[in-house]
């Protein structure tokens, strides 16, 4: 069966290896699988720049249910929780406070800019309420980096906790948690670090996550309750882990070595990006973002100016093997195409070939 080529912000494509992984049965109490989650645990903390003052705690269910178990754990209802927004996923941090009834307020800009570092100190001087600053670092809506290191610096000055969604981001770039004053991060398995879709993790200080005991308003997404297990249990999950996934994710981070680390990776994201973008350059597409702003990882085209249809669009890459995302800005009309995964710059080179082969298609039928 030919598989196609994932080119999205996550799923990805994996590599055969990664797949061969997960052709087996494993009971979760089984202290060999137990040591396994605790070797993973231990390496995302190495991967994030942590020292012993961090830990990592592995979450079932998508990058979201992540996302909504340090929310949930390390916010409460009594606090104030200030949110990033210029794309959908802080938009989606929004949502799950507002779900969770914890009073909130947003630093907003458009979905093709920063966030403003200069804006969040000023509302953080005028309002000493705040308790928690939350952002997302790699918005794929457009395909942006916001400034996490000088956002989290300031946050820190005036005495906030700092939460990260670096759920596209981590693994695919150098980053420290310390440096940048990350008191929490989340990211999953099946974005930068290769794995697949299965569960998601938050890195956290653990004098913090210490204090959390029963602060949660969900069971089953208590970080607090997930933590206390695997460190009383030697790596043993609550309820029923993936362990396909977690098998999968090992050899994954086997792999990451294997290349030569994160930044190594990084290097070959940022070759893919910078073929792709070149090359749909010359194809006649622009980028939705300035390049400056441009993360290594997807990457927003803005639809042709004469008549364009996503759907033959995307129908017609699909059968030359090649699968990308419709768009998500609010007010341009755009579709994404990412660059991670088990991908080369020959995968880009092909693909602009593909492209090239639609658009001319496309012209000679139009005249």
């Amino acid at each position: 069966m030919k598989h196609s080529l994932l080119l999205t912000p996550g799923p990805l494509t994996t590599t055969e290896s990664v797949k061969k992984a997960m052709q087996g049965d494993w009971c979760t109490w089984e202290d060999e699988y137990k040591a396994l989650t605790r070797s993973i645990r231990q390496k995302l903390v190495e991967i994030s720049g942590g020292d012993d003052r961090f830990t990592a705690v592995l979450m079932q269910g998508s990058g979201t249910f992540s996302v909504e178990a340090a929310i949930g754990t390390f916010v409460s209802q009594d606090d104030h929780m200030l949110i990033g927004v210029n794309g959908a996923y802080g938009r989606r941090l929004v949502e799950i406070a507002e779900r969770m009834r914890i009073p909130c307020s947003t630093f907003s800009t458009s979905d093709t800019k920063q966030l403003d570092p200069e804006l969040l100190e000023t509302i953080l001087k005028s309002d000493s309420s705040i308790t928690h600053v939350v952002f997302v670092h790699s918005e794929t809506t457009s395909g942006l980096l916001n400034p996490a290191d000088e956002l989290c610096r300031i946050a820190k000055k005036y005495g906030t906790t700092t939460i990260v969604d670096a759920m596209s981001s981590f693994g695919g770039m150098n980053m420290s948690i310390q440096e940048w004053d990350i008191d929490v991060l989340v990211s999953s398995a099946n974005k930068c670090l290769q794995g697949v879709p299965g569960f998601g993790f938050i890195i956290a200080n653990s004098s913090l996550l210490s204090t959390r005991k029963d602060c949660a308003p969900s069971l089953s997404l208590d970080l607090y309750d997930q933590f206390e297990t695997m460190e009383n249990d030697g790596g043993k999950w609550r309820f029923t882990s993936p362990t396909h996934a977690v098998h999968a994710f090992s050899q994954a981070l086997e792999e990451l070595d294997e290349e030569g680390g994160v930044s190594k990776r990084e290097q070959r994201y940022r070759m893919n990006m910078n073929i792709l973008i070149n090359g749909m350059k010359e194809l006649g597409f622009q980028t939705a973002i300035e390049k400056k702003i441009q993360s290594p990882f997807i990457a927003s085209f803005l639809y042709p100016e004469h008549d364009f249809s996503f759907d033959s669009f995307y129908k017609a890459l699909k059968k030359e093997g090649f699968i990308i995302y419709p768009g998500k800005l609010t007010d341009l009309p755009a579709f994404r195409i990412g660059v991670i995964g088990d991908v080369v710059g020959s995968d880009m080179v092909r693909l602009l070939g593909a492209i090239k082969a639609y658009v001319v298609r496309e012209e000679a039928i139009s005249i």
